[in-house]
């Protein structure tokens, strides 16, 4: 009997492989041309010269889509037969009203012209469907026969699974990647079109912001981000000492049966949504502020403030910062433990002088992501803050941050090519800066400790 090049299990897994992947790209490159081929069949019911725009033939050709899936999931439903979805009729039928039944909502009625697409759509994809499902099954047996084929026991099997594998891994990396490419390049594309509508240096440097979609904004970037600075700095210091302390004593003080038990009771905020944390800021944490220390010392008379958000985002930020923190510093060796203690020192000169050292680069991490998600919060800051540009030292006046202003920006009934819309992609673009400098901030430190400690 001859030697197997490598184990059972890889031959199987080199079968099953060759009978994947060739019908997942098939299936890909099905789902991706079929919907193209498909507009190109209905190309005859819409001609290309009866559209000012491309943009119109575009949004027609997604009503006939919404309206084919509609019937689709009325019969699905059960509100009409498969004999009642061919036979709908504009003339004696309300498609919309039949198709609300069954909660498919349409902006206007159904014309002819549409509804005999939507018919057209459905059997050609019905048709598709049946043709994929056929190609798929028979490139997938293919792909097994020759797997079966090709196997012996000098097949190298193990070597071409794990090649599979290492493409795979390379793969899912590029596509993190490429994402944030693409992230970069949507927004630097769309904040490039802001800046020929509105000059860049006036956003910049701006010290209002007013946006009144009639040509006459003020688009100043400095009031959203003093707000954002302000709020993620006082939502710092609430986090990162508190999530720094409960750190250090669950994993140097607690014994295990507390640490067992305050850990996960600490970590269920982290679980919490965060418009129930900005509930908590408007109801409780806002009027408390301003009934027993703002309005007595005369600071402001509004439940919506720096302080509100700030203190609330903190909260929010202690479980990231504390539950990292801990599982790193318990991921030092305790052989530095125990080498300290041999020199006599204590246990807190041992906690600030060897093991926060050892553990600085996660503990950096931690506060490196609870500092993005204050910068990036915006239903708190939304609900706790209000919704107020300005520039101010009062702590407890209401201000907004640069995330609020993206979502209002973007939401409405304004004109998308307007500099009044753009702006939220130039601020964006701006939160993205930020959060890289940030990163390359931490990263300074993390080498620069690491020599020093080393």
């Amino acid at each position: 009997m001859r030697r197997l090049h490598s184990l059972p299990n890889y031959y199987g897994w080199h079968g099953a492989i060759l009978a994947f992947l060739p019908a997942m790209l098939v299936l890909t490159l099905w789902v991706i041309t079929h919907p193209i081929l498909i507009e190109r069949q209905l190309a005859d019911f819409f001609p290309a010269e009866q559209f000012e725009r491309d943009a119109d033939r575009i949004l027609l050709m997604a009503d006939v889509r919404r309206v084919a899936e509609g019937i689709d999931s009325a019969v699905a439903a059960g509100a009409l037969s498969a004999e009642d979805a061919i036979a709908l009729n504009t003339d004696a039928d309300n498609v919309r009203a039949r198709l609300g039944e069954v909660g498919v909502a349409l902006g206007a009625d159904v014309t002819a012209e549409v509804l005999q697409a939507s018919q057209r759509y459905r059997e050609l994809a019905s048709t598709g469907g049946l043709f994929r499902a056929i190609a798929t099954i028979i490139v997938a047996l293919g792909g097994l026969a020759y797997a079966i084929k090709i196997t012996a026991a000098d097949l190298r099997a193990r070597n071409r699974v794990e090649s599979v594998v290492l493409g795979v891994l390379m793969m899912a990396s590029t596509i993190a990647v490429l994402t944030t490419i693409g992230i970069v390049i949507s927004m630097l594309s769309e904040t490039i079109r802001f800046s020929t509508m509105y000059p860049f240096a006036d956003f910049l440097f701006g010290l209002t912001w007013s946006p009144t979609f009639q040509g006459v904004s003020q688009l100043g970037l400095l009031p959203l981000l003093w707000g954002t600075f302000y709020i993620s700095i006082v939502a710092m210091l609430v986090a990162v000492p508190t999530g720094l302390f409960t750190a250090i004593y669950l994993a140097e003080y607690a014994s295990p049966r507390v640490r067992s038990v305050v850990k996960p009771l600490i970590e269920v905020i982290a679980g919490i949504p965060t418009v129930v944390f900005g509930l908590f800021a408007l109801v409780t944490v806002g009027p408390f502020l301003r009934d027993y220390i703002a309005e007595p010392s005369g600071l402001g008379t509004s439940g919506s403030s720096v302080m509100t958000a700030g203190i609330v985002i903190g909260i929010l930020n202690v479980p990231f910062i504390s539950s990292l923190a801990d599982d790193i510093m318990n991921a030092v060796p305790q052989a530095l433990r125990d080498g300290s203690y041999g020199l006599g020192a204590t246990k807190s000169e041992t906690i600030r002088q060897v093991i926060l050292p050892a553990a600085l680069p996660g503990i950096v991490g931690a506060i490196l992501l609870a500092a993005s998600r204050a910068i990036g919060e915006t239903m708190i800051v939304t609900m706790g803050a209000g919704a107020a540009a300005k520039l101010d030292l009062n702590p407890f006046e209401a201000m907004t941050t640069i995330t609020v202003k993206i979502v209002s920006q973007l939401t409405g009934d304004g004109e998308f090519n307007s500099p009044e819309t753009l702006v939220a992609f130039a601020l964006g673009m701006t939160l993205f800066v930020i959060t890289l400098g940030l990163n390359i901030f931490a990263l300074w430190v993390v080498r620069k400790y690491r020599e020093q400690y080393e």
